[in-house]
């Protein structure tokens, strides 16, 4: 099925696996994303960031 698509098994797989983590980090945004506009409360993920990132920039 591969070789008529005009691609090796290995590139398959490849694809296959960028496909799961683009897809995996675009449902998880999604789902915190929607959460906020629900709760309308930040998660403790995104504050940490934040306050890690305002630091950073403070030392700059």
């Amino acid at each position: 099925m591969f070789q008529e698509l005009g691609i090796s098994a290995g590139t398959a797989i490849i694809i296959l696996i960028a496909l799961y983590f683009i897809i995996k980090w675009s449902v998880k945004n999604g789902i915190k994303e929607a959460y906020k506009d629900i709760t309308g409360k930040k998660l403790t993920e995104d504050l940490e960031l934040e306050t890690l990132l305002g630091e950073n920039a403070d030392n700059k």
